[in-house]
């Protein structure tokens, strides 16, 4: 897939994501009587991550979080020259999905971003009124786990098909454990679209919900390839990467791979003496 085509499907899955997860926290999560509450936010950012990893993964290897981008780059899954056009798509895409969904929610009487709209943060604005350093820490390792489930599943000795299953649970299962602490980022673009319109304390906490992330990407990234063994001189392609393309796809063939292939039969003619 050229470049183009790869970050339209970026940007449609991170959009996704944004609309798909922050909107049922905007709008059903606590929606009288019925609302959805913690469980259904979570199963809702577990759900846009696997619907649309099944559905554009194969076209771009399904980032739509720089910080999967940065966790990739490191782990050798990832070519270092289209790691910024990425990032900034899904940035892009998170602030579009955001104003969708400001467009939606300010259609209600009353409402106003100062509840929230699904900002993160910590001190006084975590859900659960968490410090500065437990934001930090949950943020950072939940953000290096779900990278080591990332490249775990999208390595070319893993099970296939499988993948955007396990990387959508992984993704409700950290939501499950981190929204009390801070509303749940491990993505800085998602954090991003909310923050801008939010504003005020939003924007000035923002830089933990891009430092925590990347470097809990960064740290998975490396951490695999000690786990598995890579040294890191390794080209792309002995990784399970296409150079060509330099996207991660689970069951992609490494260059020069025989598998699938009949074996070479002899020649007809004369049996050697």
């Amino acid at each position: 897939m050229k470049l183009g085509n790869r970050l339209a499907a970026e940007f449609v899955g991170t959009f996704w994501l944004v609309l798909g997860g922050c909107g049922s926290a905007v709008l059903a999560a606590k929606f009288p009587d019925v609302g959805i509450g913690l469980l259904g936010v979570s199963l809702a950012f577990g759900l846009t991550v696997l619907t649309m990893a099944f559905a554009l993964g194969h076209l771009s290897g399904g980032h739509f979080n720089p910080a999967v981008t940065v966790g990739l780059l490191l782990g050798r899954r990832f070519d270092a020259r289209d790691a910024l056009p990425y990032i900034v798509t899904q940035v892009v895409a998170a602030i579009a999905a955001a104003a969708v969904l400001y467009a939606i929610a300010s259609g209600k009487a009353g409402f106003s971003t100062s509840e929230g709209f699904a900002a993160n943060g910590y001190g006084k604005h975590s859900p659960g009124g968490y410090s500065l350093t437990a934001a930090l820490v949950t943020e950072l390792v939940m953000t290096a786990g779900f990278l080591i489930v990332i490249l775990g599943v999208t390595d070319r000795r893993a099970p296939k098909g499988f993948g955007p299953l396990a990387i959508g649970l992984a993704l409700t299962l950290i939501h499950l454990v981190s929204i009390p602490v801070t509303n749940t980022s491990v993505n800085p673009a998602r954090s991003t679209g909310q923050a801008l319109f939010v504003g005020g304390w939003a924007l000035s906490q923002l830089w933990l919900f891009w430092v925590a992330p990347t470097v809990g990407g960064a740290i998975a990234g490396l951490a695999y390839r000690y786990i598995t063994g890579e040294t890191g001189d390794e080209p792309l392609a002995a990784t399970g990467q296409d150079p060509d393309t330099a996207v991660v796809h689970a069951g992609e063939q490494p260059v020069g791979s025989t598998r699938g292939r009949l074996p070479d039969l002899p020649r007809r003619g004369r049996p050697h003496r």
